[in-house]
């Protein structure tokens, strides 16, 4: 009997979702706009940088200099300056990001073995952008100086360094960006479609009619947990196939396991947004509180900026984040096939935080109903 009615109330809640237009609109719009936006535009990689070079030697070797960053395709153009006021104007006006300033006796200097004078200049207002760009310069410099007469030399007596990128070798950038939307999209989509769930109920005065239904508390928690989760993994398995299919990013790990915890990630997540549905009273309370969990849910993840980074008052606050969890599994299992020990060390809080938030939300329809 008790099946029989959680599967009316769980039909109920998918037509409600599926029926509305504006519903419909979440589950389509935001995953698709986020794939485009994140996946292509929003991208850390710096690229057609403008450039302004101040050459005050213009001898053979500062000629090189200007011609090898001037083939990087890091850079868009390069403008020439004539004066240390030239350079500064530009900058301040922001038409280029960096300049690049060669002493007058560079070329000189590298044949007699001496050191060279080369200055960076680059506009702080754009640090991450700036850091960047410094280390493309000096990666150029670092170059021409070993293939300079001193240079090789020297070249017996230094010692080389050979760089290699674990789990991503090319550094290319959907690796690691399209992995993480299959977390956060569903944590956007989970949060909003639970979060509107009794809200909607309220405003269209059904909710009223649930109560007196024959349900119990945890059949209507069960009815209104399910939903979302299957929605959830949908949107999982749509930007899985989309990840290895569209954007070649190598599934390395076992999909058994980023299923099994893709199962507590959207309990813990559909148990934060029943809470916030069930403290609010109308949709549009409903949605400004899942947006004011989701945005520091994604800036307290690790998405962007690593954990370790953060302050360190701040980073008790992440183990709370049920993202901050399901980030490390999903990218461990695409890009370094992580073992069953470590997702289920990650699996554990995801477990703690669901059973909270779901006893949370199960007090409140409690309070309700009664």
């Amino acid at each position: 009997m008790w099946l029989t009615r959680l599967k009316a109330l769980i039909i109920k809640e998918l037509l409600a979702v599926l029926r509305d237009p504006k519903g419909r609109a979440i589950l389509i719009g935001p995953p698709i706009i986020q794939l485009l936006v994140f996946s292509y535009a929003a991208t850390l990689e710096v690229k057609n940088v403008d450039l302004m070079v101040l050459d005050r030697d213009t001898g053979y070797w500062s000629q090189e200099l200007v011609q090898r960053v001037g083939g990087s395709p890091t850079f868009q153009s390069i403008t020439a300056a004539n004066s240390p006021a030239e350079v500064r104007l530009a900058i301040d006006k922001q038409r280029v990001l960096a300049a690049l300033e060669i002493g007058p006796t560079f070329s000189r200097d590298i044949e007699a073995g001496r050191p060279a004078e080369v200055q960076v200049i680059l506009d702080g207002r754009r640090s991450n952008a700036s850091q960047i760009v410094s280390g493309y310069l000096s990666q150029i410099v670092g170059t021409l100086a070993s293939e300079t007469p001193a240079g090789k030399r020297a070249g017996s007596d230094v010692i080389r360094v050979e760089a290699r990128n674990w789990f991503n070798p090319n550094l290319t950038y959907q690796w690691f960006m399209v992995p993480n939307l299959v977390a956060s999209i569903a944590l956007l989509i989970g949060l909003v479609v639970t979060a509107l769930s009794v809200a909607r109920e309220r405003e269209l005065g059904t909710f009223d009619q649930l109560i007196v239904s024959p349900l119990r508390t945890h059949e209507i928690l069960i009815g209104k947990l399910i939903p979302p989760m299957l929605i959830g993994l949908f949107h999982i398995t749509i930007y899985i196939l989309a990840a290895v299919f569209i954007f070649g990013v190598p599934l390395r790990g076992s999909l058994f396991l980023l299923y099994g915890s893709a199962v507590f990630y959207l309990a813990s997540v559909v148990g934060l947004g029943l809470f916030i549905s069930a403290l609010s009273m109308t949709q549009q309370q409903a949605i400004l509180g899942a947006f004011l969990f989701m945005v520091p849910a994604m800036l307290l993840s690790g998405f962007a900026t690593p954990i370790e980074n953060m302050p360190s008052w701040l980073q008790p606050i992440t183990l709370i984040n049920p993202l901050r969890y399901f980030l490390v599994i999903v990218k461990g299992v695409f890009l370094k096939d992580i073992p069953l020990s470590e997702v289920v060390h990650q699996t554990l809080p995801l477990c703690l935080i669901a059973i909270v938030t779901l006893s949370a939300a199960a007090w409140l329809f409690r309070s309700k109903l009664e």
